[in-house]
């Protein structure tokens, strides 16, 4: 056989896997986006309600986020293949569980469970099975591509749960979901894997720890918005005075420094930890994880607040706002396989600042356009930017922090990795959705109290009954609202032009925090290796050793 065409088989094989991969990525990150657009007819559709949907949702991050570190674990235990392939069987009952559900238990039960399980065990492996696939010059076009393809799911998610539930059934989308599980379990055999550790003991007390601790502070995040961050809402629980989540996230963080401990002290004594504590004092790695929350904490933002201002402030169909995001998809995928190919030896640390730098400017030039007459075009420079820099991030993140450690432990590293993106995704959709919902209760509540069409009783009222929150209305909504409750009409134009501009202060300050956090994220960048070539190099003897300095950096760098 000549030499073209070995080259031109070994190029359909990586080919091969990588459609394997990033369709596994996409698998996992399309649910919730289909869902989000998605839930008023699938509660109905069920007998529940809205808020039973949302809890649903909420459970299915909750179980991803517990079992993350553990399926990391059990991978390199029994095989990343295998651990990929078990995961997209227990997912793909998930899915057909979920398609099928007629009530809300049984999707609790096939969406929730079964699919955070396999999911679990499958974006771990993801990211092991590309460590274990690709070269270290190679890992970087590759990761892009895996990384690009999960963020395109929730670009995309939007316009496929929207032309689903207009034309067809939000079933279906689970039902395509089993066929593509199909279709992956097929390819799956053209993924090379190494063979799986020597058998050992599975750390269960430290898995019952991590799911433990994680569960509990994300738990209190996810329900920040109904609790309060500090003081709780009117009508929620409390416990001396203090709003739940608060004590749910001091619980958690207490649990997983008690596992922290633990762990320590296994390694130590030369036994198999869960995960390896020494591991974070590799500068490069810690670092990479601490991008990977920014970098899922802004994304996660943008796209609770973007979807709000079409459907919400514009009136926007899901499948009219989900063509309106679809321009962030096409940056971000340029830039997730484009960087790596015309610019394989760019600096990593130069990649992901001007990354951070282009979604910094994505979310202040929508911040700076929003206002109380402005239309849906407003949205696609902003996308346009914001894509590129989530593309740049995502085609040198994966590499960064898998590299930095000898690939046999990169299994417990993508455990790592999806454990912090899930808490970087619930930070930022909890983070923005309250910021959104104080500034505009802090703007209507003023609005309400300056104007003059208002009669008093109206602003003594609004004050007692609106303190605890303004929701997030369209003006036909608060319209409707307000006539049926017999508000003078006057009162009603008043109060619905005092509610645009309350709702454009509410994304704004959302936006804002965005954009501070990306800027925030330039400093923590400084742990990204300066030269694509410095993590192969230093892998084996940075895995549990010192920290590395940005001075050694450069000296390995330039040396």
């Amino acid at each position: 056989m000549s030499g073209s065409a070995v080259a031109e088989r070994t190029e359909s094989a990586a080919g091969g896997v990588l459609l394997t991969l990033a369709s596994g990525q996409f698998l996992m990150t399309l649910d919730s986006s289909v869902m989000n657009v998605a839930i008023a007819t699938v509660a109905e559709d069920v007998g529940t309600t809205v808020t039973g949907i949302q809890s649903a949702i909420t459970l299915y991050t909750l179980v991803m986020a517990m079992l993350m570190v553990a399926g990391g674990k059990i991978g390199s235990m029994i095989g990343r293949r295998r651990a990929f392939a078990i995961g997209c069987v227990i997912y793909g009952i998930g899915s057909l569980t979920t398609a099928l559900a007629p009530n809300l238990t049984v999707l609790i039960l096939g969406w929730s469970v079964l699919e955070g399980i396999g999911a679990a065990l499958i974006l771990p492996a993801i990211v092991a099975l590309v460590a274990g696939n690709f070269p270290p010059e190679g890992r970087p076009r590759a990761y892009g591509l895996v990384m690009g393809a999960g963020a395109i799911a929730v670009a995309v998610g939007p316009l496929i749960g929207g032309i689903a539930t207009t034309y067809f059934s939000w079933r279906w989308v689970f039902v395509g979901e089993v066929v593509v599980v199909i279709g992956i379990l097929a390819l799956a055999r053209r993924v090379q894997d190494t063979p799986p550790e020597a058998r050992r003991r599975f750390d269960v007390a430290g898995a019952v720890l991590a799911a433990a601790g994680l569960g509990l502070a994300v738990l209190g995040i996810l329900r920040s918005a109904d609790w309060g961050w500090v003081t709780p809402k009117p009508g929620a629980p409390s416990l001396l005075g203090i709003s739940p989540t608060v004590w749910f996230v001091l619980a958690g963080l207490l649990v997983i420094w008690v596992f922290f401990e633990r762990e320590s002290r296994m390694e130590a004594a030369g036994g198999e930890p869960l995960v390896k504590p020494s591991l974070f004092g590799n500068r490069q790695m810690s670092g990479g994880l601490l991008m990977f929350l920014v970098l899922y904490l802004v994304q996660a933002g943008m796209f609770f607040t973007i979807p709000l201002f079409l459907s919400v402030s514009l009136g926007l169909s899901a499948l009219e706002t989900g063509v309106r995001i679809l321009p962030l998809s096409i940056t971000l995928l340029a830039a997730a396989v484009g960087i790596p190919r015309f610019f394989p030896r760019a600096s990593p640390r130069r990649v992901v600042r001007l990354g951070l730098l282009a979604m910094f400017g994505g979310v202040t030039v929508l911040m700076s356009a929003i206002d109380a007459t402005a239309d849906a075009r407003i949205v696609t420079i902003p996308l346009l930017l914001a894509g590129l820099g989530i593309g740049a991030l995502a085609s040198q993140l994966g590499a960064v922090t898998v590299s930095a450690v000898p690939d046999e432990l990169s299994p417990e590293v993508g455990g790592l990795q999806n454990t912090a993106t899930n808490l970087g995704a619930a930070i930022g959709t909890a983070l923005a959705g309250s910021l959104l919902i104080t500034a505009l209760t802090t703007s209507f509540l003023q609005g309400v109290q300056a104007n003059p069409a208002i009669p008093e009783q109206v602003k003594s009222q609004a004050t007692v009954q609106l303190t605890g929150g303004v929701p997030f209305l369209s003006d036909i909504a608060l319209q409707d609202a307000l006539t049926q409750a017999g508000v003078d009409p006057a009162v009603t134009q008043a109060a619905l032009d005092i509610n645009r501009q309350a709702r454009v202060d509410g994304l704004r300050s959302a936006l804002a925090v965005l954009a501070l956090i990306a800027l925030l994220g330039l400093f923590v960048a400084r742990r990204v290796p300066d030269h694509p070539q410095l993590a192969a190099a230093e892998a084996a003897p940075s895995a549990t050793g010192p920290p590395v300095g940005p001075d050694e950096e450069a000296a390995a760098a330039g040396g």
